[in-house]
């Protein structure tokens, strides 16, 4: 059994005095693992380091083994978001968000694309923040958790305003009542396709990793990511450091 495709880097665990067992992400086999070679040596560090874009090419003997992973470079990801702090804080929490949540070996061709999209684009700055929190969003729906933003069932044309944390639809301003400070406020980011402002950005992560959290990962008793913690944390600085100016 064997296979090549594009791929991305999710995740790097050392195993053994040289080799690694990595986990890629391609769009016809979802999140992928397979022992690389060699992986956590200095000569093909580099190589393996969560973020970068491959070509990578899997073999076992049988479908449901671990199988040997390679590959070569195409885009270098991490090497280029090392010296951009907040880069690499959307790159590590992207890929770490992804490894956790994805089921093994499920294509999700939406979200690979999506992705690859980020990680080609990290150099945008602050502004990309908001693709990260639609693609997160995206990420929930994937799995069964999406959020339901449909307008009000009476018909009214009362835009939605806040997301309830428990069933996952849009609130209107006028429905919220007293149930107002247990809600989430939703950025209009999720509803149009703009860049937001930091408070957006602070918001739509706190809104996405609220589901993220319960869901994707509560469900498998694992914790949301340190990496996408890290990453609201810098989000929540910006509209701070925005509040006071």
């Amino acid at each position: 059994m064997e296979w090549e495709e594009a791929a991305i880097v999710l995740d790097v665990r050392p195993f053994g005095e040289a080799d690694a067992i990595a986990t890629v992400m391609t769009p016809g086999h979802g999140a992928h693992r397979g022992l690389a070679r060699g992986g956590a040596s200095r000569s093909r560090a580099a190589l393996w380091q969560p973020g970068n874009i491959v070509h990578a090419r899997w073999v076992g003997r049988l479908a449901d083994q671990l199988g040997s992973l390679s590959a070569e470079l195409v885009h270098p990801a991490a090497a280029l978001a090392m010296e951009d702090p907040l880069a690499l804080a959307m790159l590590r929490s992207l890929c770490a968000v992804a490894e956790g949540a994805l089921p093994d070996r499920v294509p999700h061709e939406r979200l690979f694309a999506g992705l690859l999209h980020l990680l080609a684009h990290l150099a945008q700055g602050p502004t990309l923040l908001s693709d990260v929190i639609r693609w997160e969003a995206a990420l929930l729906a994937d799995l069964g958790y999406g959020l339901d933003l449909a307008p009000p069932a009476d018909g009214r044309n009362a835009p939605l305003a806040y997301v309830s944390p428990r069933t996952g639809r849009g609130v209107a301003e006028s429905d919220a009542g007293d149930w107002k400070p247990r809600l989430l406020r939703l950025p209009m980011l999720f509803l149009h396709d703009e860049p937001g402002t930091p408070p957006d950005w602070r918001d739509g992560l706190r809104l996405t990793g609220h589901f993220l959290t319960r869901d994707a990962f509560g469900l498998q008793h694992r914790p949301l990511p340190a990496a996408r913690q890290a990453l609201y944390d810098r989000a929540a600085a910006m509209a701070e450091t925005e509040l006071d100016a």
